[in-house]
């Protein structure tokens, strides 16, 4: 399972309905863009330590932004940012589901859904 980043904000923010989602994964993944997105969101030095040891701690995995990856982005945002305002990142994590076969756990389904060859698991918070 590929977790958004919204899903892990709320681990983060200790809402019981994200912890329960993740817990009942059997895998957790993250895409390297999701990783920056929450180390770009911490206030201090704390907040960072914190990020890092839950990543260790729960053994999730974090997905780089490979050269296939990049491509297949691209080719997202080619054919979906225009009609549909698909942003970079969300590009980028999509494409990190679909090249590694993961289904994307998220409240943003409306972001992804019409992506082809995507498989989404809907988060309610």
């Amino acid at each position: 399972m590929l977790a958004d980043t919204d899903v892990l904000i709320g681990f983060f923010r200790g809402r019981r309905s994200a912890r329960s989602a993740l817990e009942k994964c059997a895998t957790v993944e993250l895409s390297a863009i999701t990783y920056m997105e929450l180390a770009q969101g911490v206030r201090d030095g704390n907040e960072l330590k914190i990020l890092r040891r839950a990543v260790r701690e729960n053994g999730w995995s974090i997905l780089p932004v490979s050269e296939s990856v990049s491509y297949r982005a691209m080719a997202l945002i080619e054919s979906y940012a225009v009609p549909r305002g698909l942003r970079v990142a969300d590009a980028l994590i999509a494409a990190t589901s679909i090249e590694h076969g993961l289904t994307l756990m998220t409240a943003n389904v409306r972001h992804y859904r019409r992506l082809p060859g995507i498989s989404l698991r809907p988060y309610r918070p």
